[in-house]
């Protein structure tokens, strides 16, 4: 029955605290005693007004898009949801080779260090350090950047991000060599698994709330 969610710590310590219980409908606040703070909000000197604005509800809601990835195998499919992004790489740092299709449509061959699947959250986390767009928060996107693109004559990987409606499947083929060297990072955490087919990124039916204090909106 509780009404708010008070993480405390960095914005990867909100990140854990929201996959840690599962993206649940109670709002999130933050206070930020790390380093980075997209998330966390609030400054620990800070907490006495915090309250009073909470008690006050001097504060709005804010809606956060997630993004879902369904993993198909051989044998059978995996869905993970992340906050930030998920980032396509090989295992180990090697090269990989990807076939992208949007909607079906094919987009590109990749070869490359990997790419990178972002919400506009994450536009401004390890997208924008990779040379992605920033995308305003409020907009149902999903955006697709590359990691260190290769363009030879077997592959023509676009050196620049691709920004997709939110309404559209993104879907990614490893080349069949490369099936078991797919390396899956969701909000920093590594997954693995064996014989990947087909991955499909579509932005998620879940959403999860944080309280923003600003008063400034924009």
């Amino acid at each position: 029955n509780a009404e708010l969610n008070v993480c405390i710590g960095g914005d990867g310590a909100f990140l854990r605290a929201v996959h840690k219980y599962n993206f649940p409908k109670i709002p999130f606040v933050g206070i930020n005693t790390g380093h980075l703070g997209f998330f966390q909000e609030i400054l620990p000197e800070n907490l006495d007004k915090f309250i009073n604005n909470y008690k006050n509800k001097k504060y709005f809601v804010e809606e956060i898009f997630l993004i879902e990835a369904n993993v198909c195998t051989k044998d059978h499919c995996i869905k993970l949801t992340g906050v930030n992004e998920f980032a396509i790489k090989g295992i180990d740092s090697k090269v990989v080779h990807l076939e992208i299709f949007i909607n079906d449509n094919h987009l590109e061959k990749f070869s490359g260090d990997g790419i990178i699947i972002s919400t506009p959250v994450g536009s401004t986390a390890y997208n924008f350090s990779s040379g992605g767009s920033i995308v305003y928060p409020s907009l149902k996107t999903l955006q697709i950047t590359p990691l260190s693109p290769i363009s030879s004559k077997a592959y023509r990987s676009l050196p620049n991000s691709t920004i997709v409606p939110g309404d559209m499947t993104i879907k990614i083929k490893p080349e069949y060599l490369y099936q078991n060297s797919i390396l899956i990072v969701n909000d920093g955490v590594q997954h693995t698994y064996e014989n990947i087919v087909e991955i499909y990124f579509t932005m998620s039916k879940v959403t999860i709330l944080r309280l923003v204090f600003r008063t400034n909106r924009g």
